[in-house]
């Protein structure tokens, strides 16, 4: 009888510190995906935080004497702060730094804090046209080839794949597809080639096949060198002369990669057709790109998950018509009215209403930083609220621009998402 009410005991024991556990689990669980992974702030700007939670953090600055906690210098480059209480942060110039969130002394997340150039943009909303070339031709597929023999031949199964670049073939850099085609056309003989598959470099040989349908060498593959689109560019900067656009990256649409690019053009592009968006099937801007030499207003340099960047020619300057805007960081950022600029009639950029629904401060979809609602009755009249070729329109709100749009509910086309400004700026500085 003793033994098993000892053992009875051991189990409730056990239950009653299982369950402890698990809830401790659940509670470090939700405080781990509260902290950010990342914080942003403006160069010389105050930055309040309240963080209300039972834990400490660290802060390590890579300079001495830039930091500011609680409007007093820190003369360390270290510093602990008890996140119950809230604090505030400045730093009086660039610095790398982060902060680290931990739970009686142990690390429960890192998290970088990055400073931003207190910098003023001037929001553009100008519909373009995007044309891009790839660094490298991309392989979309791989096919057969019927030889001479009568045989089937798979020349580039097991060599290439959906997705690879190819730079090099036969130590010729390879700009376009024609380039290609000629080398493969030259002889039939073994053919070297430098592939990027996915930021690694790889080397590969391919045998060409003598097609038996046009007496002309082939290996079998599908491949695109460039693409071109229509979309809107969201802000220029004037401290560093570039500019920002789309808030998203191009992505190939068979592949669904991002596109590298090796150069690329912002060029003047004629709306035809306004096709307004409805549930199930977005809208779009329709038009056509003019590519001379007077209508090239300026480069495309990089394609990334935060948008478009480049540089517009000094003549072509006078495309900007508004004045310069303050920025805001997403902690600023109010459900609530703004404004988004955007010039689909093509007479000029025009300031339309919006709603901002939600904020997502945890940021795990980049482009996804906020929801908006359409509310405008010119724009909802004109589209029916966001369609394709307006994706890098600016959102200001309270005199500040905050972000970008750039894409819309599939299913509700009076709404949509925006990234936040600040991570197209923290990527223009990586160019």
């Amino acid at each position: 009888m003793v033994v098993g009410k000892v053992g009875s005991v051991e189990k409730k024991l056990f239950k009653i510190l299982f369950s402890l556990f698990f809830c401790i689990a659940i509670i470090f669980t939700s405080i781990y995906i509260y902290l950010p992974e990342e914080i942003n702030i403006i160069e010389g700007e105050k930055h309040l935080f309240s963080f209300n939670l039972p834990i400490e953090a660290k802060i390590n600055s890579e300079k001495k004497g830039v930091m500011y906690l609680n409007n007093e210098k820190v003369k360390e480059s270290e510093i602990s702060i008890d996140l119950k209480q809230p604090f505030s942060l400045r730093f009086v110039d660039k610095n790398i730094s982060d902060i680290d969130f931990n739970v009686f002394g142990v690390s429960l997340k890192k998290a970088k804090i990055d400073t931003i150039p207190n910098q003023k943009l001037i929001p553009v909303g100008k519909v373009m046209g995007i044309r891009i070339f790839t660094d490298g031709i991309m392989v979309l597929g791989t096919g057969y080839v019927n030889g001479k023999d009568g045989k089937i031949y798979e020349p580039s199964k097991g060599v290439l794949k959906t997705g690879d670049l190819i730079l090099e073939a036969n130590d010729t850099e390879i700009t376009d597809k024609n380039l290609l085609t000629k080398i493969v056309q030259e002889d039939g003989k073994e053919i070297k080639l430098k592939i990027n598959r996915k930021g690694n470099i790889l080397y590969e040989k391919i045998y060409p096949i003598m097609s038996n349908e046009d007496d002309e060498y082939k290996i079998g593959i599908w491949v695109r060198d460039s693409t071109q689109g229509i979309g809107t560019i969201t802000y220029y900067n004037p401290s560093t002369g570039y500019y920002g656009a789309l808030g998203h990256g191009i992505l190939d649409v068979d592949t669904n990669d991002l596109m590298t690019v090796k150069s690329g053009k912002l060029l003047k592009a004629n709306i035809s057709c306004i096709k307004k968006g409805e549930k199930g099937t977005p809208g779009e801007l329709m038009g056509i790109i003019i590519d001379t030499l007077k209508t090239n207003f300026g480069s495309v340099t990089k394609n990334t998950e935060y948008g478009i960047f480049g540089k517009l020619k000094d003549e072509n300057k006078d495309l900007i018509e508004n004045s310069e805007f303050n920025i805001a960081l997403k902690e600023e950022i109010k459900t609530g009215k703004a404004y988004i600029y955007s010039d689909i009639l093509g007479k000029g950029t025009e300031k339309y209403e919006v709603e901002i629904e939600r904020i997502n401060t945890l940021n795990y979809d980049i482009a996804k930083g906020v929801i908006l609602k359409i509310t405008d009755k010119k724009l909802l009249d004109t589209t029916n609220g966001i369609i394709q070729g307006m994706s890098g329109s600016p959102i200001i709100q309270n005199d500040k621009i905050i972000g970008a749009v750039t894409h819309v509910f599939v299913n509700d086309p009076g709404k949509g998402y925006g990234i936040f400004i600040e991570n197209m700026l923290k990527e223009e500085k990586n160019i």
